[in-house]
């Protein structure tokens, strides 16, 4: 008996709660749909430009958005990354998990304010200080937005640009 409750425990923790929620039924403040797609991306370095692709691309039957990530022209030629993010309907929460070709990964959770969609870092103590990193989408059309990378070192209270990128739609 105890394996039983063992397993309805993880069950309920971590499994279906038997409603399935689509992504046509949440509220436009709660998903990323719009970052579908394939993307040129360009940013500012010094007196030229970076410059990349991004392609992101439903699979799992539409509940999980993989990205494929690489920088094409700049100081950072040869960079690869991607990430997979999937809804929670439990929680009613996004998740991120993102690796890249220079050992880094990141687990990100989703956050919205106003019109900008977030995934954020859990803070984490370094030297005394709260460090937490976010990635903030705004400005969102159809064809294109901003991105930025962001680096708080008080927890998330005041924030520092460390990367901007603008996104044009191929």
């Amino acid at each position: 008996m105890p394996r039983f409750l063992i397993l309805l425990f993880i069950f309920i923790a971590f499994g279906s709660t038997g409603q399935s929620l689509k992504l046509s039924e949440l509220d436009s403040s709660e998903y990323f749909d719009f970052w579908e797609g394939m993307w040129s991306a360009t940013w500012e370095e010094g007196d030229t430009l970076g410059k990349g692709i991004n392609e992101l691309t439903w699979i799992m039957g539409r509940k999980v958005l993989q990205e494929n990530f690489r920088i094409l022209k700049g100081q950072s030629k040869g960079f690869m990354g991607g990430s997979l993010s999937v809804f929670q309907p439990q929680t009613r929460t996004w998740r991120q998990a993102w690796a890249d070709n220079q050992g880094g990964y990141y687990d990100f959770i989703g956050d919205f304010d106003g019109d900008k969609r977030i995934f954020k870092t859990h803070p984490r103590e370094i030297n005394n200080q709260k460090i937490v990193q976010r990635m903030v989408f705004y400005d969102i059309k159809n064809d294109s937005f901003t991105w930025d990378w962001e680096l708080s070192r008080d927890g998330g209270k005041t924030w520092n640009l460390s990367w901007r990128i603008h996104y044009e739609r191929m």
